[in-house]
C-alpha cells in the first residue's frame, strides 16, 4: 500500500466508523425508548465501533462508498405496537446519519468562512478531507438504507406505512431482496456501472450543498 492510500484510509476510516456506530446505536436506542431490551441485553447499546461492525458490509464502503453493520437485535414482542414501532426503529438509524451529515456540513462552512485558521494548515486540511467524507458517507448511508428492498431499513418502513391488505408485497422481498442487493453490487463492480450509486448521487450532490455549500 502506497503512501497515498495510507492518507486516504486515515481520512476514511474516523468518518465511516462514526456514521456505521451513531447509526445502529440509534436503532438500538429508540427500541429501548419504545420498550425492547434486547439490544441492550447484547451489547449494541453502544458507541463502541467493533460490537457493530459487519466486515463485508464496512469494505463495501471503503470499496463502493456505500454498505451497512450488523443489524441491532429486535424483539418485536416487546413492543407496544409492534408495526408502528419497528418503522420508528428502522427510520432512527438513516435520520441518525442525517443528523450527522448536517453537523458536518455546518463544520465544513465554519472552515470555509475561514472560522477554524488558527487550526495550522498541515491538520485543517486533512480534517476539512475527513468532514467532507464524513457529509458524503452519511447522507450516502442514509439513503442507501432508505432503498425499500429487505433487510435494509426502508423495507421495514415501507411495511409499516402499507395496509395490511399490501404486507405481502414486503413480505414476498424478504425471501429475495438480499440476493438483489448482492446482485446489484456485484453488477456494479464488474461493469464499473453503480446502479445503486446512480441512485445516491443526486442526493449526495443536492445535500452536500444544502448542508454544506459544496
Amino acid at each position: 500500500m502506497n503512501t497515498l492510500n495510507i492518507q486516504e484510509l486515515v481520512v476514511l476510516i474516523p468518518p465511516i466508523l462514526l456514521a456505521l456506530t451513531f447509526h445502529e446505536f440509534m436503532h438500538g436506542w429508540v427500541a429501548f425508548k419504545l420498550g425492547d431490551p434486547t439490544a441492550r441485553n447484547a451489547g449494541r447499546l453502544s458507541m463502541n465501533p467493533m460490537v457493530h461492525l459487519d466486515p463485508i458490509g464496512t469494505l463495501m464502503i471503503l470499496i463502493v462508498h456505500f454498505g451497512w453493520a450488523k443489524p441491532v437485535p429486535v424483539n418485536s414482542y416487546n413492543l407496544e405496537n409492534p408495526k408502528k414501532d419497528l418503522m420508528l426503529i428502522s427510520l432512527a438509524g438513516p435520520l441518525a446519519n442525517m443528523f450527522l451529515a448536517l453537523i458536518s456540513g455546518i463544520l465544513i462552512r465554519i472552515i470555509l468562512a475561514g472560522g477554524l485558521n488558527i487550526i495550522p494548515m498541515t491538520i485543517l486540511k486533512p480534517l476539512f478531507m475527513m468532514i467532507r467524507w464524513s457529509l458524503m458517507i452519511n447522507v450516502a448511508l442514509a439513503f442507501f438504507n432508505l432503498i425499500p428492498i429487505p433487510p435494509l431499513d426502508g423495507s421495514k418502513i415501507l411495511f409499516g406505512i402499507l395496509p395490511a391488505e399490501k404486507e405481502y408485497i414486503v413480505r414476498n422481498l424478504n425471501q429475495y431482496g438480499p440476493f438483489i442487493l448482492l446482485g446489484l453490487i456485484v453488477f456494479g463492480l464488474i461493469t464499473n456501472v453503480s446502479i445503486i450509486g446512480v441512485f445516491l448521487n443526486p442526493f449526495i450532490m443536492f445535500f452536500s450543498k444544502l448542508f454544506g455549500g459544496i
